[in-house]
Formats: C-alpha cells, structure tokens, sequence
C-alpha cells in the first residue's frame, strides 16, 4: 500500500480500536515471538534512495546448488532487488520508465515464480513482476551464474497494458496490483493473477511463448469481487475509503495441488476461489474491522469510525497482506498471512476439507539492537525446502515497512529473513 493509504488506514484502525474497546494490542503481543537471522539493506522511499520501497519478495530455489537460492524482490519505483541467502544485494534492475516525461513511471509492485516454463530456446525458470506504473507485467528469466545476471527482462515488446485502455487510463494507476502465478497441472500451461488496485477486479492472465525466448501474455477472464457486504442485521457495509475507491486485494496466492487461490482484499478477509476464476468465491476469514461503519472526510483524507458491531474476525488486523503458502508433500501445511494492522501473522490448515481452520499466530521481533523485527509487513514468501546450510529447514522472508535506518530519521522498508524451523516450532506446536 501506498505511504498515504498507510497513514490512512493506520488512523482509521486506531480509531476503531479505541471506539470498539478491544484488546488487540494484548492479543498481539501475547503470540509466540521468533527471531529473524538477516536482513537486507535498507531501502529509502525519497529522491536519494532512487525512490525505492521494499514490498513483496519471492524465493527461487537453485536446485543444483541449494545454498546458491536467491530472493527476488520489488522496491516500487526501485525496481527490482536479487538478493543471496546472507540478504546480500547480488542485481538491481530499474522499473522502466513512462513513455512520456509526463506520465507515470514503472512501479512494481508484487512478484511470483513461474518455475521450468517451456520457452522457444527450452525450459526456462521466469520472475513475473506487475509493473503498477505502466500498467504491465515484466517477465525476467532467472538464470543463476549469468554474466550480468541472474535477471534478464525477456518480457515481449508487444505486451498491453493489463487493464487500461490508454495512456492516460494508467495515469490514474488503476493498474495491476497484486499478482500470483499458476501453473494448471492438467494443461501445463502458466498463468498470471493479477489485481487491479482501488478495483476488485481479478484478471487471469495466460503467460505466452514469443519468438526469442520472450514471453508474453492474454487475458482469459476477469472476476470482481464484492465491495459490498449484508451484515447479520440485515444492513449494507462497505469498507471506509475515498469515495471513487473500492476495497482492493493484494497478496494472493494459488495452492499448486488442486489450483485453489487464496485472494486477500485487504480491509475485508481472505477469500479462496478457482484460480480459474470460475465458481463462487468463498470467504475464509474477516478482517476484525469487518463491518465497522465508517465517515471518510476528504480534507483529512482520513475516515472516522462509527460502534462497531461484533461481525469481524479474530485473527486478522486490515489490512490483510503478504499472503504465502508452506506446503508439504503429503498435501498438508500451512497457508500464512501478514495481519498487518497489528504486526502478526495468522497461519490457517492448507487442506480445504478442514475449512482452511485457523491454526495459530507469532509476531517477528528483534533479534538484537542492530537487528529488528517486522512491522506493518506487506509482502511475504516461504519455502519449504532445505537452502544449504544457512537454511537447512527452509526460508520465510517477509518485508518490514518500519525498518530501523542506520542513518537517522530518513523513512526506509527493507526485507527480514527467517528460520522456517523457527517459524514450524511455533505452528505446529
């Protein structure tokens, strides 16, 4: 989310908690704490840091040299970062710019892995990017031990814009947003899903072979949530927001065993539906402000919330973000996501017969004084799978929107990892 929707939201939800009386503070800081073991530098949101804010990372798995892994994340305007398993800077990729000095520059936003997609030149593993700026997605082919590398933009010239009409469409950055990948195991075919910010709007997007090893994409169909909602009384709720604003969903992901996608529409819950978005969307979980009546002022820019009447959840704060999956070879595991609005994060039974149940909670904290925890986190990725010796029981790598800068007050987001062992004695205790 953007630093002014953050403010926002972060008023609006002070203004809930103290309205409603909860105790989500205590609640918060009762969970299980675990300790991240590096982190990456940090990233500066303002002209001398090149406008770069950490958001949502990515885990490639070398599989011939697991120790050799790589993080691949995205710094909004900065582009894209590539980072080793010590949280080293290996690549930094610019986003492109606008085609015109006027118009927006490339933004990306969210990044998914497409692994082993079949290419004019072979098999290739790809990076798939939305580029929220120009209303794209950039498609980067991981090569590990390439000069120059290990990222190389093979994205098709041709590519169209995923939403918009126009130019001047993408200039009002209702673009694409949130994205996670699929590959349909009874086609082999891979697919983009893509969100469309201040929108509800879902698109499934076919990733194409072009001539040259480039890839391209199609739009198969598209889906809109609601933005509405009838509460048990019989009443309408909408999430607060600026008038022209519908709810929007960021993190997503798809389960990779039976194409199931986990959406999550940020000041609402975490929906799960096809990924062919096809069938009604189910409702896993509510954010605690579901339902919460609220006046937006528009010389604020800030909503003031009403009573709120008991219909929200009780493990999510809104915003819900960073949504990944920890899988397991005999189809159980763990589908997590970053409760934002009170740093934490809620882990829920990957089987879909059990309900997708609530499972438990942790909180990331510092591991020292030169070494903090994660705070107001968007993006998160976990992989399941032994990375060398500095990750023999896999990697959980969030963001952390409140990094502490070595360098005064300068606003800065960076980018925590974390033993997955860690991360399992807490869950699966």
């Amino acid at each position: 989310m953007t630093t002014r929707q953050t403010l926002r939201v972060a008023t609006y939800l002070l203004g809930v908690v103290l309205a409603a009386a909860t105790t989500v503070p205590a609640e918060a800081a009762s969970l299980p704490l675990v300790h991240p073991r590096a982190e990456t530098s940090a990233l500066y949101d303002d002209e001398a840091g090149g406008n770069a804010n950490a958001d949502d990372p990515a885990i490639w798995r070398n599989a011939a040299a697991p120790g050799r892994s790589l993080v691949i994340a995205t710094a909004k305007e900065g582009g894209l970062r590539v980072y080793d398993l010590d949280a080293h800077e290996v690549q930094s990729i610019p986003a492109p710019a606008g085609p015109g000095e006027d118009d927006a520059p490339g933004r990306f936003n969210n990044v998914d892995l497409v692994q082993g997609m079949r290419l004019s030149g072979g098999r290739a593993d790809l990076a798939v990017v939305s580029d929220r700026g120009n209303d794209r997605l950039r498609i980067y082919r991981i090569d590990r031990d390439r000069p120059g590398g290990p990222l190389t933009d093979v994205t098709d010239p041709a590519a169209r814009p995923v939403f918009s009409a126009d130019q001047s469409e993408i200039n009002d950055q209702r673009t694409a947003y949130g994205l996670a990948t699929w590959t349909d195991k009874a086609t082999g075919r891979s697919y983009a899903l893509v969100s469309r910010r201040n929108e509800t709007r879902l698109a499934l997007l076919e990733l194409t072979a072009g001539p040259g090893g480039t890839v391209g994409y199609r739009t198969v169909r598209t889906l809109d949530l609601p933005s509405s909602f009838r509460l048990p009384d019989g009443t309408s709720w909408s999430p607060c927001g600026e008038p022209d604003e519908r709810p929007q969903v960021e993190g997503m992901v798809v389960d990779p065993a039976d194409g199931t996608l986990y959406a999550g529409q940020e000041d609402v819950g975490i929906w799960r539906l096809r990924a062919d978005l096809t069938g009604r969307p189910e409702l896993v979980d509510k954010v605690r402000e579901y339902g919460v009546p609220g006046t937006y002022d528009e010389e604020t820019e800030e909503c003031t919330p009403g009573a709120d009447p008991g219909y929200g959840g009780e493990h999510l704060t809104a915003d819900v973000e960073g949504l990944t999956l920890l899988t397991e070879s005999d189809g159980d595991g763990y589908l997590l996501a970053s409760s934002q609005g009170d740093n934490t994060f809620a882990a829920y039974d990957r089987e879909t017969d059990e309900d997708n149940e609530y499972e438990a909670g942790f909180r990331i904290g510092a591991a020292s004084a030169t070494l903090d925890g994660s705070e107001v986190c968007d993006g998160a990725a976990v992989l399941n799978a032994p990375l060398g010796s500095r990750y023999p029981d896999g990697l959980l790598v969030v963001q952390d929107g409140q990094e502490t800068p070595a360098d005064g007050d300068r606003e800065s987001t960076g980018f925590k990892f974390v033993d997955l062992g860690d991360v399992r004695d807490v869950i699966d205790d």
